[in-house]
């Protein structure tokens, strides 16, 4: 059904339509009811009617105008229009969008020239309007100016989640920054836009609390706009409305676009598509000149109509900041703080009803109560669930004995042919990761296990040297890769169990007991300790260990790989350096000192390599080989060559070079070819320069059953308190390891067997034992590093910080499996090439080991906090969530804690050492009793949590 309706001049500079205009034609589907009239003002191509009233203006202009009306109008229509480019009608709005910029077309014979204009948009209330208008330009136009109209608008959209009241605290910072300086403007009754921001920063500039001296206002205006700066070109003639102060051009010159340039609005999802909250409008805005933060809330007199999904405005939030903020602070996280309010309609019609400033201070307060309590029910919900998932331990889950085990097994086992098939076989292959990562894992355990056994063979004096720590690392490698609940777990000796070790035989010295007896049953029991703990689910107890109490234990682990290398490279300075050349009286000096003293910073230090120092000087001649000062400085250019190239590689992976490919190899075989480079570089290249390295002694048998009966009852009694100190250490490496395995954020889905794994670990550790090689148990960092290398990751980025995300795991035992065998058939490479690895590069190793392992670790990146400026602050999870004070104090507590287990398990005095798992365990009652009373539980839990 068609109507037409004729044209009606009237007063000012609008132009209405009443039945009857033969120039507009109102299409209705369904013809139900329609508005009387529709007013229009402005438009951005040129000027409906002349200023005084006269529709003479109107005599050239073509214009059809269709509108669908595809469901009712409810709300009452909006006063007027703003002056950036929209057409208006009472219940909704025309958008006048070009196609081609003002496409000039030149026609022959006099013909008009059209530019059609097309709009399609959804309303608030579902209704739709279509649009075709011809604009008439002028018929001189020609083809090389016909494009002279068009620029490039360049749209960004942005999820943002509604702020968290409850947990985010910077909401409520927020809200009461706000309050003290409250900017609120009631009743504005400006109906433009521009009209509207402009009241809004003269109150700024009239309040004295929010005063910016050196701030253009005018400026900050036309930055809050898509043409600020936006130059003009051509000569094309220029209308000036006084009435609007908006310019209009023609065709001949450039048109700038007068559209926000940065605002939030709420949106709900709906079956038809996108619904927006038309009657509220944040608009955000960095400005480099502002000193501080500034809010401005304005409650317009009436709905107006502001163009695309601002239909009915009512409210106008103008947050303004400078651009040097911390990462919570910015104008994007104060927006979403008062955006999160202004969600709600029902708060949104309370604001209406106020009265004054104060009554709509306090409808903000009580609204920012609500939404607190309204997010305590998911939270304590999600609450219940983690609380499920760590209830409180019961006598009786302990009493039930084997179920751990049994669940485990329960567990794995359906899965464990898929162990063997994962990326092999079906379509998601990954065999070249596979092979990169049995590389990366063959010399990260060859490595330690050769530093390790340097380092036993001084302190047994040969009864456990690299040859058997060889052998005892493939076996219980191999044994553990086909049988562990999770295979992804390395095993590993360590650090620490050398320092049991050199206690065993200072004890066996000073009693006059066989060592491989009384070592035997020291690890007998540890063995036993553990069965027990694995019978009875003690793994339970770790639910108790929280994040934070890992990382401490974590960085713990990586202090020692890096005192450890220094305390090493010291070594050689004052052996080398300081000492002088060399000389017989030199070398009787070195025979003196050829036992170094160990502590658990001491692990896999050089040994004197005097007797391989004097067969060389017996077969070359002090003249051909060089070990005084260049020994030193070639040793330190090893180690920081070493660590400097595997760093380089491992974090090549993120640089632009290369195939993707490529550097995912080059990142995953980081370690071995760095290691390899610098053992060329200090045993071929500088071969003249004389380096330490690792004793070789060649054992007459690998497999000999130690004398337990040779031991009295008091003996074995007294290593049966070593064996329970041993357990406990080994009780708390072996699950934290592998809580740190199992995190998370690693993505792994065939599930956990902590009680299983243990009770592998004591039958593996009981077979070593018995026939004097080196204990083994689950190693940080190998571990996460093993997961880390068969991870596929992605990168984010928010706000400016670069963020990797474990998208998913290959589980296999076959890296792990192939590794170890590797590392057995090692063996044949002993001691020829193996012992061309210079010790001071096996330094760098440890240092490449713990730098790459502190990477993700939340404690040192809260150390890291303390040097950086509050604008360089990540915007992690606690630091939306938690006061930076509070931050630092729990750093500081922390680090306290590190400092203290630090104190025992570096200390001078070997028996103190041995209790350092004790100083662990007291973490629990330290995280749980004390800290709660200096910080909230609150804050506590966010920082512990995993995001």
């Amino acid at each position: 059904m068609s109507q037409q309706y004729p044209l009606k001049e009237v007063k000012g500079d609008a132009v209405c339509f009443v039945p009857g205009s033969p120039l507009f034609s109102v299409l209705m589907e369904p013809a139900s009811f329609c508005y009387p009239r529709l007013t229009f003002l402005r438009s951005p191509y040129g000027q409906f009617g002349a200023s005084a009233g006269s529709s003479q203006d109107l005599a050239p202009w073509r214009q059809r105008l269709t509108q669908r009306w595809t469901g009712p109008v409810d709300e009452s229509p909006p006063a007027a229009m703003s002056r950036n480019g929209y057409f208006f009608e009472e219940s909704g709005y025309l958008k006048c969008d070009t196609d081609d910029g003002c496409e000039a077309k030149e026609e022959t014979g006099g013909e008009e020239l059209f530019d059609a204009v097309n709009s399609s948009i959804v309303s608030g209330d579902s209704i739709r309007f279509f649009v075709n208008v011809n604009l008439e330009v002028p018929p001189n136009a020609t083809a090389e100016n016909e494009s002279a109209g068009c620029v490039l608008l360049h749209t960004s959209r942005k999820y943002l989640k509604l702020k968290n009241f409850e947990e985010e605290v910077r909401a409520h910072r927020d809200l009461d920054g706000f309050l003290a300086r409250a900017s609120i403007i009631l009743d504005e009754t400006a109906t433009s836009l521009d009209d509207v921001l402009r009241e809004m920063l003269k109150h700024f500039a009239e309040d004295p609390e929010n005063m910016e001296p050196s701030c253009n206002f005018e400026k900050i205006m036309s930055t809050l706009f898509t043409d600020s700066g936006t130059p003009r070109e051509g000569n094309g003639t220029h209308d000036v409305s006084e009435s609007t102060g908006m310019n209009i051009q023609t065709c001949t010159s450039h048109l700038k676009f007068h559209l926000l340039s940065d605002t939030i609005q709420g949106v709900t999802a709906t079956v038809t598509g996108v619904q927006y909250q038309q009657s509220w409008l944040c608009i955000i805005c960095t400005i480099k000149s502002l000193q501080r933060r500034h809010v401005c809330i304005s409650r317009l007199e009436r709905p107006q109509n502001w163009g695309e999904n601002s239909c009915e405005v009512r409210f106008v939030i103008l947050v303004l900041a400078p651009p040097k903020m911390k990462s919570t602070k910015t104008a994007t996280e104060v927006g979403r703080t008062f955006a999160t309010m202004f969600s709600d309609i029902t708060f949104r019609q309370k604001l209406l009803e106020t009265k004054t400033e104060e009554e709509f201070k306090e409808a903000l307060v009580h609204q920012r109560h609500l939404l607190t309590v309204v997010n305590q029910r998911p939270s304590a919900m999600s609450d219940g669930h983690k609380s499920h998932g760590h209830k409180p331990l019961k006598l009786h889950e302990f009493l039930n004995v084997g179920k751990g085990i049994s669940d485990d097994i329960a567990r794995r086992f359906p899965v464990y042919a898929l162990d063997f098939t994962d990326g092999v076989i079906g379509n998601n292959k990954a065999i070249g990761k596979y092979i990169t990562t049995m590389i990366f894992l063959y010399f990260a355990c060859l490595l330690p296990s050769i530093a390790f056994g340097s380092l036993n063979d001084e302190n047994t004096r040969g009864a456990i040297d690299v040859q058997k720590t060889i052998v005892g690392q493939c076996i219980g490698g191999l044994l553990y890769a086909l049988f562990s609940g999770q295979p992804l777990v390395v095993l590993l000796t360590t650090a620490p169990l050398a320092l049991y070790i050199n206690v065993i035989r200072g004890i066996c010295d000073d009693y006059n007991l066989d060592f491989s007896a009384f070592y035997a049953w020291t690890g007998l029991w540890n063995s036993f300790f553990l069965v027990m703990y694995s019978l009875f689910n003690f793994s339970l107890l770790m639910k108790l260990f929280k994040r934070s109490t890992e990382e401490i234990i974590a960085l713990f682990i990586s202090i020692t790989f890096v005192l450890d290398a220094f305390k090493g490279i010291i070594k050689v300075f004052k052996k080398y350096y300081y000492h002088g050349r060399t000389g017989d009286s030199y070398l009787e000096k070195a025979r003196t000192d050829a036992i170094p003293s160990l502590g658990i910073n001491t692990t896999f230090l050089m040994n004197s390599s005097v007797s391989r120092s004097m067969s060389l000087e017996n077969q070359t001649g002090t003249h051909d080989v060089h070990y005084g000062r260049e020994t030193a400085v070639l040793s330190l250019m090893l180690m920081l060559g070493t660590l400097w190239l595997g760093h380089t590689l491992y974090q090549f992976k993120k640089s632009p070079y290369l195939h993707a490919r490529v550097r995912e190899i080059l990142s995953d075989c980081a370690l071995p070819i760095s290691v390899l480079t610098f053992s060329v570089v200090g045993s071929y290249i500088f071969k003249e320069i004389e380096m330490s390295k690792f004793n070789y002694n060649p054992s007459e048998s690998l497999f000999v059953l130690a004398p337990v009966q040779s031991l009295s009852i008091g003996s074995v009694m007294s290593a049966m308190g070593l064996g329970f100190l041993l357990s406990m250490l080994f009780f708390i490496e072996q699950n934290i390891v592998a809580s740190l395995t199992n995190a998370p954020e690693n993505r792994l889905v065939k599930g956990t067997a902590y009680h299983w794994d243990l009770l592998l670990v004591a039958l593996i550790n009981t077979g070593l034992s018995v026939f004097g090689l080196p204990w083994i148990h689950a190693a940080f960092p190998h571990s996460p590093m093993h997961v880390r290398a068969l991870a596929y990751v992605e990168e984010r980025v928010e706000n400016g910080h670069i963020y990797e995300t474990i998208v998913s795991v290959k589980e296999t035992r076959l890296t792990s499996l192939v590794a170890n065998f590797l590392v057995g058939l090692s063996l044949l490479l002993l001691p020829f090439p193996l012992q061309w690895i210079p010790k001071p590069v096996l330094y760098g190793l440890f240092l490449y080991i713990a730098l790459t392992s502190i990477d993700g670790n939340q404690l040192f990146e809260r150390v890291a906090l303390l040097l950086k400026e509050q604008t360089a602050y990540p915007p992690t999870h606690y630091i939306r969530r938690v006061p930076q004070r509070k931050i630092h104090y729990f750093t500081g507590l922390q680090v306290l804690q590190l400092l203290i287990l630090c104190g025992f398990g570096m200390s001078p005095l070997p028996y103190m050492k041995m209790i350092f798992p004790l100083i662990m365990i007291g973490m629990i009652p330290i995280r749980y009793n004390l800290l709660p009373r200096i910080i909230e539980a609150k804050y506590l839990d966010a920082m512990d949590a995993e995001h």
